[in-house]
Parts: structure tokens; C-alpha cells; sequence
């Protein structure tokens, strides 16, 4: 298994400046880690960074309370894409599922996949650990049904991060085609190899370095 194809190596913190960026990229070049994770600010910067590489560009979007308009959104997707994102990582609207509001929920996911394309990946961020089993299961399969390429535990700025048991979970839900992502606490390489057996085929992380040489990471994200 060659564990550094399944890692976004991901810096999203808001303090970050961009040498510690050009670190970032220089890292996932070096290691050969999937994509490079960070918020639209550096997105271009990124793409620049990463030219000539096999490394791809992933942004985030609503990040990370997932409160944003869906015309927010959508737009905020355009503007990645144009400065040279290849998959985009959309946080849904918490609060509308847990209201119920099943209808928002589909179509602000279909509108930010519209505006990402086929071409393109787009990942659906659920945050796991602010929602009920039922929940988690519901809001997996309104991303199939609205045409997401992936789900995603979580954004790392909650209050948790992935399980197993939520990889699992989401695994069920959505079948064998569709991605699932791990994201947040995932900091040793024991834990990577726990969600990609409980179903994960994509991990979010700042600790990807370690993970990959087999340490253990003091904080991730």
C-alpha cells in the first residue's frame, strides 16, 4: 500500500503564513502525498507551488461552520477553481439538516457540484461529531443523491474528528463507490491504517509527515 497516495496534506489553520505553505507543498512534493489541503487564500499560490508535480490542489469551502448562503458557496467554488483547484471540500449546512430541511441540504450540495463539475472532485464535509447516527446516515445519502464524489467525517475545528466507527458508518451508507474521507486526529500511521480498513479511501491530515514515517504526530490540523 503506498499510504502516501491516500493523504491530503492539509494546513488550514488561520494563522498560517506562506512560507509555512511553501513547507507544506515542498513536503507533499517530496513525499508524494495526493493533494495539498488549504483555504481559497492560497489556493492559487498553491497551484504555482505545485506546478510540474503529480500533487493536486484541494480547497475548502463554507469553512468551517458550513453556515455560508449556498450562492456564497457557489461562487467561492467558481473562484478555487479558477485559481486552480482540483477537488473542493464543501462543509454542508448543519443546522438545515438538523432541522430537517432535507431539500436545502440536496441542493446546496448539487449547486456547489455543479460548479465544480464532472472533471473535478467534490468532497462533502457531514462534521460527524455534531450529528446523531441518524443524521450521519441522512446526510450521506443526500451527497450521493445531490452527486458528490466523496463524504467527509469532519473539518477538524469542531469538536471532534474521525472514528473508525463513523468511517464504517458512512461506508455502509453510501456503498463502494463512493469516497470516504477521514479528516481530523488522524496523527500516527496505526490509526491511518484503521480507517482505511474500516472503509476510508482518502485521509485528511497535518501530521502526514509522521504518519507516513510511522511516528506519532503532537497535534494534527
Amino acid at each position: 500500500m503506498n499510504l502516501a497516495k491516500y493523504i491530503d496534506h492539509t494546513i488550514l489553520k488561520p494563522q498560517i503564513t506562506k512560507a509555512e505553505v511553501k513547507h507544506v507543498c515542498d513536503e507533499a512534493k517530496e513525499n508524494g502525498f495526493f493533494s495539498v489541503c488549504v483555504n481559497p487564500h492560497f489556493v492559487n499560490y498553491v497551484a504555482n507551488e505545485l506546478k510540474g508535480s503529480d500533487v493536486k490542489v484541494t480547497s475548502v469551502i463554507g469553512f468551517p461552520l458550513g453556515a455560508n448562503t449556498t450562492d456564497i458557496k457557489v461562487l467561492e467554488t467558481k473562484r478555487a477553481i479558477e485559481d486552480g483547484a482540483d477537488e473542493i471540500d464543501m462543509v454542508i449546512n448543519v443546522s438545515a439538516l438538523k432541522d430537517g430541511e432535507n431539500a436545502f441540504v440536496e441542493e446546496d450540495i448539487r449547486r456547489v457540484k455543479e460548479a465544480v463539475g464532472s472533471d473535478r472532485v467534490l468532497k462533502v464535509i457531514i462534521e460527524t461529531c455534531l450529528l446523531t447516527e441518524e443524521e450521519k446516515v441522512r446526510a450521506c445519502e443526500l451527497s450521493v443523491k445531490a452527486g458528490a464524489d466523496y463524504v467527509k467525517t469532519s473539518t477538524g475545528f469542531s469538536t471532534g474528528g474521525a472514528t473508525v466507527e463513523d468511517i464504517a458508518l458512512m461506508r455502509k451508507t453510501v456503498g463502494p463507490d463512493l469516497g470516504v474521507k477521514a479528516s481530523g486526529g488522524v496523527r500516527d500511521q496505526k490509526t491511518a491504517l484503521a480507517v482505511i480498513e474500516a472503509g476510508a479511501t482518502r485521509i485528511g491530515a497535518s501530521s502526514s509527515v509522521a504518519i507516513v514515517n510511522g511516528e506519532v504526530a503532537q497535534s494534527d490540523y
